[in-house]
């Protein structure tokens, strides 16, 4: 533990100069990962304390407290802005903080952790705040939503409709206190049962690509490789490649949907013949019924969605690659 305390400190000596004037600030969600995570915030502010790592910590119960709290602490001059949650956090400080010349950081806290994963960080936040203040800026891509109402929100890992949106509702409600991927799962058996067939039509403005017009049991557009916990549905995704990923789940029958459930469980993916990809820097979504989309599992509003790729869009500490 000294030796590792010793290297972090050499490197962390170029983050202490971002706080010279204003401590970073930590924005602590209580609530996330069912609150299973709070108890692990009296050793996150220890290793801060060791390092002398200038930080305040900040709890903030919703996403409208967490974006305002950000938005008042970039008014006020600080540099480092970092949050203890998972996906749903993440996305609170990008929203809060885009255009902004911060530096942001994720200590993975939550249900699903995807971008967290995609950064290169442990699940556990202690030993993610290790990695992560031993690491350096990375700049990486989010996804921007135009929704049918008007609505705008960017989201930093993975968004779609039809059976994963109507699961989120039920991954942030009943199931919420389930850990990691079986909450995604039972969320999304839920939402099956009262599932309506969907078809959903994909369009690449700016490309040459075709359209795709399918029936789906869900379409989602991803930065990340994984979302749901860990579910690799675009394992060729990357968070700073310009690009998202476009999928089409098929419509899949209840007998494939039990088959699957093992494999996506244990390793976290599907059959290829289960789904379709399609890389491309926009791509709008219409469906042929009232459809919800979420992004990081938060509903966004009413499809069609238009959904494009901010290149490069915010900074985030991440581990220095090897």
């Amino acid at each position: 533990m000294a030796v590792m305390l010793v290297r972090i400190c050499r490197d962390v000596s170029i983050l202490l100069n971002l706080l010279r004037e204003r401590p970073a600030i930590v924005f602590v969600n209580p609530h996330a990962g069912g609150g299973r995570y709070v108890r692990r915030l009296p050793d996150v502010k220890a290793l801060f304390s060791a390092l002398s790592f200038p930080a305040e910590f900040v709890l903030a119960g919703s996403r409208e407290e967490m974006e305002s709290r950000v938005r008042a602490a970039i008014s006020a001059g600080h540099h480092v802005l970092l949050g203890m949650g998972g996906d749903g956090t993440v996305q609170a400080l990008v929203n809060a903080a885009h255009k902004s010349e911060v530096l942001l950081g994720i200590l993975p806290a939550g249900g699903g952790n995807d971008f967290a994963a995609a950064l290169g960080l442990p699940k556990d936040p202690v030993a993610a705040a290790e990695m992560m203040l031993a690491g350096q800026p990375r700049s990486v891509d989010l996804l921007r939503a135009r929704t049918a109402d008007g609505r705008e929100r960017l989201y930093a890992g993975g968004g779609g409709v039809g059976l994963d949106a109507d699961s989120a509702r039920y991954s942030s409600g009943r199931y919420k206190r389930l850990p990691g991927r079986v909450r995604y799962l039972a969320a999304a058996l839920h939402a099956l049962s009262k599932f309506q067939p969907l078809h959903v039509r994909a369009e690449f403005p700016g490309s040459t690509l075709p359209d795709v017009d399918s029936p789906v049991l869900l379409a989602g557009a991803l930065n990340t490789p994984s979302y749901g916990a860990g579910l690799r549905l675009a394992p060729d995704a990357q968070i700073d490649d310009g690009l998202l990923t476009t999928l089409f789940v098929k419509n899949l029958s209840a007998a494939e949907v039990l088959v699957a459930i093992p494999r996506l469980l244990t390793r976290g993916g599907l059959p290829d013949s289960y789904v379709t990809r399609v890389s491309a820097a926009r791509v709008r979504l219409s469906c042929d019924r009232d459809c919800d989309f979420h992004g990081d599992g938060e509903v966004l509003g009413p499809a069609p969605v238009d959904i494009e790729v901010l290149p490069r869009a915010v900074r985030m500490l991440a581990p220095v690659k090897s």
